[in-house]
């Protein structure tokens, strides 16, 4: 009997099915395979049905270089045009081998062993990004990337994402590996304008592709990650860090020896010739065009680009800003400036990023991030309006005594105790200080991010007074929404984009009713306030014949010089300085920056109309001011006594200032 169990025994064991649903892995497992296969079958389904479309989008493959874009004014007149750099369509056998190394070394290593996607590559992205907790790393092929110059547009869509996949796949079955590469090197985009490695090597180094070295090969194949930011004639200092990162990749890869590498990451940054002056208006185009292919894709023709810029307002910033360089650089030591003009509503009317664009396309009005200085406070006034505070409630101003931050007002003057309007009228560091302690770091931080600061601020009391870095357009954007009454705003210089034959590839949607970032009144209210800077304090240089609203900025030792206001039609910004963080002497921001606010000023005066912010401002501010401006004989001691008032400079408790490392490279 024991036998004959036994047996029975074993012949019911052989019939166990794969699952063993009666413990709770064997369920698991049950139903993981079960949900694997459905999603393996919806997988199939969306992608057959994605797949619908790629007959008519592989007919219009297109593999020659981009076509030219004209870049147009306001007016009709035209800006720039691009394409007129013509390389040739070279094949790979025909490119240097250690340009073809230093691409795939960077780019993509496997290149000449995947099927068009690397899953390696995507689970190693993956990774990454999970580890940083953002996006900091792509795991597209080469054949992805050129999938999607070729046949898609930037959106950054599932559907997208899958047909990119798929095209890869076509192209890999379709075209030899070394045709997937030359396609891609002879219309991959490598900045200022220019298409395709040879174009770039032109451009660049002034040579044929067929002749740069190896250093030269690793700052162009360095460029395809961000071409404007590692653009050896934009930032000779970041495009040698990043050629020095493709050298040692190639090494990693085992393209080149570790002795070739350390021959070139020993030699220095190339300098950038002495700027000279002129063609301003391209840093405005350069920076239209970097955006093009995320709004637009490809085209497959020639395009037209018609932008916001106003001509006579770009030349005046120009001008002004050339005038105020050439004539006080050498003995104030200025060698750099920014400007940008817009509307309230985000619409750019000018943009200068720099003295001269044909030494230097480096675009200090967009790429550089710079400390504010006290161009920073009307955000923390605002903040204080918005914690309940008025203009008019008292404030002690005197010397900081206690803790390790121990701010000082400039040139050690106090003045007592003052309102909180004229604190700022005065920029008073010591009030700034008091307000960020009372109302908190973080919200200001959050004022800030509200009006349209996007750069990253540290919730520390030193924010108060402009520590943190930021860039002269988005520093303009935020002004822009104090200027519409408190709207968010979001800058654009795209109007409308048509092809020769007027196909419409995009057309600026009219404005929609701006969402709400601060109250009307509290805007208006800081307005009020602003408007003093500019009649009786450290602004009084950009005093214009009609009211405007300012604030000056100046940071340590004079590295950065600030002015920023606006008006009802318009907002503009300056920023003056040096590349190194040098500093300046004795330049403050309510000195040559005013002047050249002023004069770009001028020149928009009664081309635009008004701005209705919805919003009244009392007279009450008046009284308050005269009290303190010498209208009386109190006020005398409160008088502004400096011509545009030497502006505000932090002090350590030891009597030390606070300094910026000098640097070689742009600070991007």
């Amino acid at each position: 009997m024991a036998r004959r169990k036994s047996k029975k025994s074993a012949k019911n064991s052989s019939k166990t099915p794969f699952f063993n649903t009666s413990s709770f892995l064997g369920w698991a497992l049950k139903w993981a395979f079960v949900a694997a296969l459905w999603a393996g079958i919806f997988l199939s389904a969306l992608c057959a049905w994605y797949a619908q479309e790629l007959p008519d989008i592989t007919q219009k493959a297109n593999f020659e270089r981009k076509n030219s874009i004209t870049v147009k004014a306001a007016d009709g007149s035209v800006i720039a045009r691009y394409g007129e750099i013509r390389g040739n369509s070279i094949t790979v056998e025909e490119m240097p081998a250690h340009l073809v190394y230093a691409v795939l070394a960077i780019e993509d290593r496997r290149f000449y062993t995947h099927f068009g996607i690397d899953p390696f590559g995507l689970v190693r992205a993956m990774g990454k990004n999970v580890i940083h907790g953002r996006y900091v790393q792509g795991g597209s092929t080469i054949t992805q990337q050129l999938a999607k110059n070729l046949f898609l547009s930037q959106e950054r869509t599932f559907k997208r994402k899958i047909q990119e996949a798929m095209l890869a796949l076509w192209l890999e079955y379709e075209l030899t590996k070394d045709e997937i590469l030359s396609a891609y090197l002879n219309r991959v985009y490598m900045g200022s304008g220019t298409y395709g490695v040879d174009a770039a090597a032109r451009l660049y180094f002034n040579k044929d592709i067929k002749e740069i070295n190896l250093q030269e090969a690793a700052k162009l194949a360095g460029l395809l990650k961000a071409p404007s930011r590692y653009s050896p004639l934009n930032n000779p200092g970041l495009s040698k860090e990043r050629a020095d990162i493709v050298l040692n990749a190639m090494v990693d890869a085992g393209y080149i020896e570790k002795e070739d590498a350390e021959n070139f990451t020993k030699i220095p940054p190339v300098p950038t010739p002495k700027p000279t002056g002129g063609n301003a208006e391209r840093y405005f185009s350069d920076w239209v065009v970097d955006g093009l292919e995320d709004l637009i894709g490809t085209p497959q023709e020639d395009i037209v680009i018609e932008t916001t810029m106003d001509s006579k307002i770009q030349q005046a910033a120009e001008e002004a800003l050339l005038k105020a360089i050439l004539e006080n650089g050498e003995a104030k030591q200025i060698s750099q400036g920014a400007v940008i003009a817009m509307r309230p509503d985000g619409r750019v009317l000018a943009m200068v990023g720099g003295r001269d664009y044909a030494a230097s396309q480096f675009n200090r009005a967009v790429q550089a991030k710079r400390q504010p200085g006290s161009s920073f406070k009307p955000y923390v006034y605002l903040a204080a309006l918005e914690y309940g505070l008025r203009r008019d409630d008292l404030f002690m101003d005197q010397k900081i005594t206690e803790g390790r931050y121990r701010p000082q007002n400039f040139g050690g003057e106090y003045y007592g105790e003052v309102p909180m309007g004229v604190a700022l009228m005065l920029s008073l560091n010591t009030v700034a200080f008091q307000i960020a302690k009372l109302v908190g770091p973080e919200h200001i931080v959050d004022t800030a991010r509200r009006l349209g600061i996007i750069s990253k601020l540290n919730p520390d009391l030193s924010l108060a007074l402009g520590t943190n870095e930021v860039s002269l357009l988005e520093h303009a954007t935020a002004y822009a929404a104090l200027a519409n009454g408190g709207g968010s705003v979001f800058p654009y210089a795209i109007t409308k984009i048509t092809g020769k034959d007027g196909t419409l590839y995009y057309q600026k949607r009219e404005d929609r009713a701006r969402r709400r970032v601060a109250d009307a009144a509290l805007v208006a209210e800081l307005s009020s306030m602003m408007q003093q800077v500019l009649e009786n304090g450290t602004g009084q240089r950009a005093r214009l014949p009609w009211p405007a609203s300012g604030k000056t900025g100046t940071s340590q030792d004079s590295r950065d010089a600030w002015f920023m206001g606006f008006t009802n039609e318009i907002v503009a910004g300056v920023w003056m300085g040096n590349d190194d963080y040098s500093p300046m002497k004795n330049v403050t921001g309510g000195s040559y920056p005013a002047d050249v606010w002023k004069q770009t000023m001028l020149a928009a005066r009664g081309r635009y109309a008004p701005v209705r912010t919805n919003a009244s401002i009392g007279d009450s501010f008046e009284s308050l001011i005269n009290r303190f401006t010498g209208s009386d004989e109190e006020g005398d001691q409160y008088r502004y006594r400096r011509e545009a008032q030497e502006e505000e400079e932090i002090r350590w408790n030891d009597g030390s200032t606070s300094r910026i490392p000098a640097n070689s490279d742009y600070n991007n």
